[in-house]
């Protein structure tokens, strides 16, 4: 399966020619959708949810399906039957991949801003986007999207996740805020300086790709 890392918090996977597309938000380069068959979002923020490009991706490609939480998907009505709804437990294969869906609530941002929907996606079994959570499946995780920068986790927050979840491999996501000081200086507690994580930690650059199993 090839990984491509667009703006974000979205990533592209591909294999035996099919793409799917998980959170193609506000700061994600439409290109991304550019042949996808099939995407996935975790829950309606700008910077994971797009109402724009997704109304012209589906008007584009009638045969594209949206996979989605009922709240985002009352945002896309008048699509049809191209816009999925789905929640915590369920489990459906789309565009020849496997997926499982975890979680129910986006994180704590403070107690007085009211909490949202959140869904996280397995992917055949090995690739977990979280979106906005830091939600551990129950099963085994090859390649974890880490979300290294956001206001409602600290560095340790991100410690410890890595940790419970315990992937093979950690890939950065949500990091868009982030300058080149701030992307350092996160790595070198996720990364091999930090407090003794046995994962792998690594930032993939916009639009740059690479095979995970």
């Amino acid at each position: 399966m090839k990984l491509t890392k667009f703006g974000h918090a979205c990533v592209r996977l591909e294999k035996d020619g099919r793409r799917l597309v998980i959170d193609p938000g506000g700061l994600t380069d439409p290109e991304a959708l550019d042949g996808a068959d099939a995407v996935l979002v975790t829950h309606e923020h700008f910077d994971h949810f797009s109402q724009e490009t997704l109304r012209r991706a589906a008007a584009a490609r009638p045969d594209l399906r949206i996979w989605t939480n009922s709240s985002v998907a009352k945002q896309l009505d008048g699509i049809g039957t191209q816009v999925v709804t789905t929640g915590d437990g369920d489990a459906f294969t789309v565009a020849g991949f496997d997926i499982q869906v975890h979680g129910t609530w986006h994180a704590v941002i403070h107690p007085d801003i009211p909490r949202i929907p959140n869904i996280g996606f397995m992917v055949d079994e090995t690739l977990f986007h979280p979106g906005d959570a830091l939600t551990v499946p129950d099963g085994p995780v090859g390649t974890l999207l880490l979300p290294v920068h956001a206001p409602w986790s600290t560095v340790g927050d991100l410690i410890d996740y890595v940790r419970e979840v315990h992937p093979r491999d950690a890939y950065a996501v949500h990091d868009g805020a982030l300058n080149d000081i701030g992307t350092a200086m996160v790595a070198g507690f996720l990364g091999e300086r930090g407090p003794g994580l046995r994962t792998p930690y690594r930032r993939l650059t916009p639009g740059a790709s690479v095979l995970i199993d």
